[in-house]
């Protein structure tokens, strides 16, 4: 069973910066390609960002140049470092396995302007 904790979230104002957390159980996380995705408040969810086995990383054109992923296959862990947030960011993030239909709680980002 995947399990997802996502943390790192909350309230900054425009401009600032946030670091998430996404740790993984239930499965192999080392050969896995991991994803971040977030939902705002009447859209859709979006992938944001994912990152390979072997270290590759693709961005959503609304980020590229102020996020980057990155992962600990010793902590099951993945991150998004998000920088110059603008507004338009607030929303739900999470994270998830690629393949896998399992959710975290996800981590609430809001950005002020």
């Amino acid at each position: 069973q995947v399990q997802l904790v996502e943390s790192g979230g909350g309230l900054v104002q425009a401009g600032g910066s946030l670091r998430l957390s996404c740790t993984a159980s239930g499965i192999i996380f080392a050969i896995t390609t991991m994803g971040w995705y977030r939902q705002a408040p009447g859209k859709q969810r979006e992938r944001v960002a994912y990152i390979t086995r072997g270290g590759s990383t693709n961005y959503a054109d609304s980020v590229k140049g102020r996020f980057t992923i990155s992962r600990d296959d010793a902590k099951n862990t993945v991150f998004l470092q998000m920088n110059s947030l603008k507004p338009e960011d607030t929303a739900v993030y999470y994270c998830r396995p690629l393949g896998s239909e399992s959710w975290g709680q996800g981590t609430q980002v809001t950005v002020s302007s």
